[in-house]
């Protein structure tokens, strides 16, 4: 198979499948949908509530998935001493622009059981690997919730205040931040320190220590920092840095959690970190940590970019088969692709047009 006429999520699909897999991670292959409740129970960790559902034939009410990681700890076991990997490339199905519903494709993995540094280690470096795959000069952001949770609970602040002062930490929003901790006499100052705090992991680290005066906080820090210095002897071009405002919902997600920027988007191609509350909520003893990239940004930025094709060959109705053969193949052999058209059509985007149209005329 050429790989130069693959898409470039097919590519990455490829590529990324045998990386996990030399890794040890076994695909994982589920169904389209699972039954309605799976995803009732668990609202709160789906990125949205509204779901796509159906009733089946034996009259059990279904849902087509809007999330694999549910999937897959709903079938893992509790071993002790074990460590269950397991990657995976499918579809979920979520709610996108209009009213209307999205196929993305995401491929990931999930590491579940008694896990330990080594495993964190490894998660994260796949990440980082996964991410050179699919790009050049990607960037792969850290945080360990643990110093969140540590400055919220010396803060006193009731649940829902927590969730609040969570919001503006995620959004960079020091204003609210400010208002918020104001009105609620607690400590601006240290909750706007903190949440200002990204870039180089040492210097992060650095302006972290006097910030971390609970026991909780200083042992989230000491794993932050062996991590980082793990991931800093790895010989990688995915650039990594320490982001404060990396958030995800305490009642699911515990310790190192992490994203994946390609250079110049925004929006993040590359998420997860570990889920202890998830496995915990899901009835399960075992730890949990895993990824999901979503294959579907990298086409979307590919087709912001990129041609439909290479050369767009125009001939005529009449023009000699074999000789078009031969050019395309011609083309081909070249590493380009080509679009055989009579007429240019209204939104193919190519790079040439070769236009052979009234050559029989004019010979």
């Amino acid at each position: 198979m050429d790989e130069r006429l693959l898409k470039r999520e097919e590519r990455a699909v490829f590529a990324l499948r045998g990386l996990y897999q030399r890794r040890g991670y076994l695909p994982f292959k589920m169904s389209k949908f699972e039954e309605y409740e799976l995803y009732a129970r668990n609202k709160d960790f789906l990125s949205s509530e509204r779901i796509i559902s159906f009733t089946d034939l034996n009259g059990r009410l279904m849902a087509l998935k809007p999330d694999v990681t549910l999937s897959i700890i709903k079938r893992a076991e509790d071993r002790p001493g074990v460590r269950q990997r397991f990657c995976y490339d499918e579809s979920v199905y979520r709610p996108g622009g209009s009213g209307s519903f999205r196929e993305i494709t995401q491929t990931g993995l999930e590491c579940i059981g008694d896990l330990n540094a080594y495993d964190v280690l490894e998660v994260v470096s796949l990440a980082r690997e996964s991410l050179e795959l699919v790009s050049d000069g990607a960037v792969l952001a850290l945080n360990h919730l643990g110093l969140l949770t540590a400055l919220l609970e010396e803060t006193g602040a009731p649940e829902a205040l927590r969730r609040e002062l969570t919001a503006c930490i995620a959004g960079k929003n020091s204003h609210d931040l400010l208002r918020l901790a104001a009105e609620n006499g607690l400590d601006a100052e240290r909750l706007c320190a903190c949440a200002a705090i990204y870039g180089e992991p040492g210097e992060a680290l650095r302006q972290l220590q006097p910030l971390c005066g609970s026991r909780k906080a200083r042992e989230a820090l000491d794993e932050l920092g062996e991590l980082f210095g793990l991931l800093e002897k790895e010989s990688a071009a995915t650039r990594i840095v320490f982001d404060y405002s990396l958030v995800s919902d305490t009642q699911y997600y515990n310790g190192v959690v992490f994203r994946g920027y390609l250079p110049g988007a925004a929006e993040s191609v590359l998420a997860g970190g570990e889920y202890d509350g998830l496995m915990r909520r899901m009835g399960h003893r075992a730890r949990g940590i895993g990824f999901a990239l979503y294959l579907d940004r990298l086409e979307d930025r590919e087709r912001e970019r990129q041609w439909d094709v290479d050369v767009l060959l125009l001939c005529d109705r009449e023009s000699d088969a074999a000789a078009i053969r031969a050019q395309v193949k011609e083309l081909n052999d070249k590493g380009l692709s080509v679009s055989v058209q009579n007429a240019i059509p209204e939104k193919l985007r190519c790079r040439e047009i070769l236009d052979r149209r009234g050559e029989a005329a004019r010979c």
